[in-house]
């Protein structure tokens, strides 16, 4: 239940504001609708953590900042030397919301800004009435253990680094707790499901409301419903205008690399690795393979084989090189069941929906039974040409026996990850680069390339790795190993008509 009281206050207060700088500076501050819902919910008398995901230019950080100063006048709260703090990943970045507290004081009444001394160094001091102070602090900076705040704005805290961040978090949290303190946690998304914030989000705590503004994964840049859902101060005149921001996607896909993987981060608030010098496909470079017009399933298939973990996933991928043709298809173990599992993996429902989409399966108890997973990969192409079966050298014993057991007659390649792993993956991003891979629209190598990383050796040289602990990256390994063979075979096929043409002349 909301109580209606604390939260109405906090409304009406900073309705009282003026708006200190930007392009509305002056104008009475008005709330958007995203914001009073936030409010609302962070305000409920069963809450007492409000956590905020939203792109960037959407006036998080002064709705916060206003937040801040209300509780430091006593609208709402009247404990005695009330104590907030402002933290941030860096003591520049927490001055940030300190000057718009600081630029809010200035459109107060002149006999209130009496009451205020604000200290911008060596640190940002705000002091009510001699008794009440705001402080900005670093996560990178001291420790705040042994304070008492009475509300707290963790403000970007999808950036911070782990360790120290984690750290302020926690001592900002149990210091709350002496005072039946308030937390804001606000922020565009983290980069991934492990981090802290996203955390709060995906599996939050009691008394913890979460508002994210997050749109579905796997959409152009530019698209303009799922930018309004990541930006929902654009229509209300917050931020950048909607034209604006497509303007922006489509100069960030034209550039690409970095730049349009920043812009995902922050203005359309997806969670994608900022870092590209260890990622083996951006999200934009894989939607680039996926098409409402597949290839046709013409000449030999190649067949990519994952074998996972007594109980994790296992992947076959299914290659036509003639027509650049993929289908990936995964199985996880009944036990757990897949909504379970989901939990577990950090992603909710995810494999449901992949499950409903006919792209994941379930096939044994507490494992996946080798025999039966390598006769249903068998028969989905049954009736087509198989050229290869490649699979991991490191499972060889356990796939080879399967693939004995089955007697089937195919070529069998055995690729390490360690030797082979460099060009598996090289080859498989120039046929990608190429334009040689097309598949349907696929949540499940969505989400295995989305967790995919290479690891650098001293020579450039890759190696296929997670991204996070809990992330599944069967379906892209078993993919690799396909398409890097197929690539292969077109390469020999054109030395051989090369070598054919010399005698035709």
């Amino acid at each position: 239940m909301v109580d209606r009281n604390r939260a109405q206050l906090a409304i009406e207060f900073l309705e009282s504001l003026t708006i200190p700088e930007g392009k509305m500076a002056g104008e009475p501050l008005t709330l958007a609708p995203f914001q009073r819902q936030f409010i609302e919910g962070s305000y409920s008398d069963d809450v007492n953590i409000g956590v905020l995901s939203i792109g960037r230019g959407n006036a998080k950080t002064a709705l916060s900042a206003g937040l801040a100063l209300g509780e430091l006048l006593g609208a709402w709260d009247t404990q005695p030397r009330r104590e907030i703090i402002f933290a941030a990943r860096t003591q520049q970045q927490a001055l940030v919301a300190f000057r718009y507290v600081e630029g809010f004081i200035r459109y107060l009444a002149p006999s209130e800004q009496k009451r205020f001394v604000i200290r911008q160094f060596p640190r940002g001091e705000i002091t009510f009435d001699g008794e009440h102070m705001i402080k900005a602090v670093s996560s990178e900076g001291k420790s705040v253990l042994g304070t008492s705040p009475t509300f707290a704005i963790m403000d970007e805290r999808g950036h911070w680094h782990s360790g120290k961040g984690d750290e302020l978090e926690h001592a900002l949290l149990s210091g709350l707790g002496k005072r039946d303190g308030r937390a804001l946690i606000i922020s565009t998304s983290a980069s991934d499901d492990a981090h802290a914030f996203s955390v709060w989000l995906d599996d939050p705590v009691e008394g913890t409301y979460r508002q994210e503004h997050k749109p579905d994964a796997g959409l152009p840049a530019d698209d303009l419903e799922s930018l309004k859902i990541a930006n929902p101060g654009s229509e209300h005149g917050i931020g950048f205008t909607l034209e604006r921001l497509q303007s922006d996607a489509r100069r960030a896909m034209a550039r690409g690399g970095a730049t349009l993987t920043n812009f995902r981060l922050y203005n359309r608030n997806e969670r994608v690795s900022a870092e590209n010098r260890d990622v083996l496909l951006t999200v934009d470079e894989w939607l680039g393979c996926e098409t409402d017009d597949l290839p046709p399933r013409k000449g030999q298939v190649v067949i990519g084989l994952d074998l996972g973990g007594s109980a994790s996933m296992s992947a076959a991928a299914f290659y036509w090189p003639e027509t650049g043709r993929l289908e990936c298809r995964g199985t996880f173990p009944s036990k757990p069941d897949l909504q379970d599992r989901g939990a577990v993996d950090g992603v909710r429902g995810r494999y449901l929906e992949m499950q409903r989409r006919g792209e994941l399966s379930t096939l044994g108890d507490r494992t996946v039974p080798i025999v039966d997973w390598i006769k249903n990969t068998i028969d989905h192409v049954q009736g087509q040409d198989i050229a290869y079966i490649v699979a991991d050298r490191f499972k060889q014993s356990e796939v080879g026996e399967a693939i004995d057991a089955l007697q089937i007659r195919t070529q069998i390649l055995w690729r390490g990850m360690v030797k082979d792993s460099a060009e598996d993956c090289e080859r498989f991003r120039r046929a990608v680069f190429d334009g040689q891979v097309k598949t349907e629209k696929s949540l499940l190598l969505q989400s295995a390339f989305a967790e995919t990383v290479v690891i650098l050796d001293a020579s450039g040289n890759m190696k296929l790795a997670k991204g996070r602990s809990k992330g599944r990256i069967d379906p892209a390994s078993a993919t690799v190993l396909a398409v890097a063979q197929g690539a292969r075979m077109q390469g020999h096929n054109q030395k051989e008509a090369q070598f054919f043409g010399l005698f035709d002349e």
